[in-house]
């Protein structure tokens, strides 16, 4: 074969064809030294960058996972709010038993009238007088005319009659007139004669109770000394 070495006029072997382009040809493909660049040269090693699919291209970048939704601290606690715990639920039944226990028993006032008086009032009263030193209290409850001179026509009324005769007879009368221990109230007593006065018995209390009308009558006939050492 010829040589294609081309000798100038001088002597001096001038570079062929290829040589003279091979300069240009990387100097245009070649990256700048001022910045780093990517080049369009493909290389053998580099896949596609247009193949984004992880089995088509094993370098490209994997979607980050996305984390799991967390619940809003105010959603929970709204939840939360709304939410009866079963416990306090099933305590309501209990606490209705236990409140229905503790509702207070009827007052013994609130007994009829003829009831209250045989079976609280008679009992209470004879303690109370016989705590005083009496030893030989007789008490009943009648319904019956008063005896008092000026009330002959008056209607029948119910009555506590009480007496002893530690000193000569004591006779004592409590008149309830309305039937009624609240209503109006009358007061009497002798010594072995027809009592001649009818007294008005606990007229300023708003409300009688079992104990005040207990006092009222052991107070009256203290007064009358007839109680303890008078």
């Amino acid at each position: 074969m010829a040589d294609q070495t081309n000798h100038n006029q001088a002597g001096e072997v001038a570079p062929s064809t290829v040589d003279k382009q091979a300069p240009s040809v990387a100097q245009e493909h070649a990256p700048s030294t001022d910045s780093p660049e990517a080049t369009d040269i493909p290389t053998a090693n580099a896949p596609d960058p247009k193949a984004a699919n992880p089995e088509d291209n094993p370098n490209a970048a994997k979607p980050a996972a996305v984390p799991p939704k967390r619940e809003k601290p105010a959603a929970a606690a709204k939840s939360a709010v709304g939410e009866k715990p079963a416990a306090a639920t099933e305590e309501k039944p209990a606490a209705a038993a236990k409140a229905a226990k503790k509702e207070k028993a009827p007052a013994v006032e609130d007994k009829p009238f003829v009831q209250f008086i045989e079976q609280d009032y008679l009992p209470a009263l004879q303690k109370a007088i016989a705590q005083q030193g009496v030893k030989d209290l007789q008490v009943s409850f009648a319904k019956q005319k008063v005896p008092i001179t000026g009330f002959e026509s008056a209607e029948e009324c119910w009555q506590i009659i009480g007496s002893w005769s530690e000193i000569g007879l004591r006779q004592f009368n409590l008149y309830f007139p309305e039937e009624d221990i609240q209503g109006k109230k009358g007061f009497s007593c002798n010594e072995g004669k027809k009592p001649s006065t009818l007294e008005s018995f606990l007229i300023d209390e708003r409300r009688i109770t079992l104990d005040l009308l207990v006092f009222g009558l052991v107070q009256r006939l203290d007064g009358q000394k007839w109680l303890g050492i008078n």
